[in-house]
């Protein structure tokens, strides 16, 4: 079996497994209620959720971990909220730190999450939109591989004028279980990469590719159909390097831009979780 097509059935039957993501998040919100700790990165979460649900970018989110000494301060609280050897002590020690496990691993998954409930696979914030509209200003912006259509849909909010063209292969719709594409935010045309580059590139000033398939060269080949076109037009890549995005062809052979603008791209765009993706900007 295709290892991307296990990984998919693996989380599905996780999914039924057990009760609803948020709803289990929102228990053991109540849980850690005196944890402040945990409270902050179970409310980022939640808070992400309900923006996103709501069609608006979320907030950056901090990394989301449980800190090393974190049962270091659970074992002062409990012991200065009970008085020693009361059973209720024992028992709320025992209650929270098993629950600890299970914290993390809802934390850890908020990504595959967002990929099954929303088909966002970059996670596009508020800030960092902001980033790249400053970035683009109101030059004409292209996106390939747009999936459900966040980033232009911020991109227009912020620059209503800004004239935007997204599009998307939409070969992922044809996958089940997997909501990119189900639920587009905003009008995408159904064009892959090098099609939709060849029709715009007269008329363009920016391409953006944000989480190219993994191991797929499509990234590659776009590249190539830009850099032969008489257009000098910087590619705005977000992506993990060598890692969870794109092909080895295009990582291996991208000219990555290093000045203060990709620099400011970057200040708002911080990994959450084990994923360290990145914005560039390639020529």
């Amino acid at each position: 079996m295709n290892p991307k097509k296990l990984k998919q059935l693996k989380k599905r039957v996780k999914k039924q497994a057990g009760a609803p993501y948020i709803q289990q998040l929102m228990k053991y919100r109540d849980l850690f209620k005196d944890d402040p700790q945990i409270l902050v990165l179970i409310n980022n979460v939640l808070e992400s959720d309900r923006l996103l649900a709501a069609g608006l970018a979320p907030q950056q989110l901090p990394v989301l971990e449980i800190p090393d000494d974190f049962q270091d301060h659970l074992f002062e609280r409990i012991n200065q909220q009970y008085a020693m050897g009361d059973p209720a002590g024992d028992a709320a020690w025992n209650q929270l730190s098993a629950a600890l496990p299970k914290v993390d691993q809802l934390l850890r998954n908020f990504r595959d999450y967002i990929e099954d409930q929303y088909g966002m696979w970059a996670y596009i914030s508020a800030p960092f939109l902001k980033d790249l509209a400053d970035f683009t200003g109101s030059a004409p912006v292209l996106e390939v591989m747009a999936g459900n259509g966040y980033i232009s849909k911020g991109l227009k909010r912020l620059h209503p004028g800004q004239p935007i063209y997204t599009t998307d292969s939409k070969d992922w719709t044809h996958e089940t279980g997997n909501q990119t594409g189900r639920h587009p935010v905003t009008t995408i045309e159904a064009l892959d990469a090098v099609s939709a580059f060849n029709k715009y590139a007269a008329t363009i000033k920016y391409v953006i590719m944000a989480w190219s398939p993994d191991k797929l060269t499509i990234d590659w080949d776009l590249l190539q159909a830009m850099r032969q076109s008489p257009y000098d037009i910087p590619l705005i890549v977000i992506g993990e390097k060598y890692g969870a995005t794109g092909s080895k062809q295009f990582w291996d052979h991208a000219n990555y831009q290093d000045n203060e603008a990709v620099t400011k791209l970057n200040a708002h765009f911080r990994p959450f979780d084990l994923i360290h993706d990145h914005v560039y900007v390639v020529r």
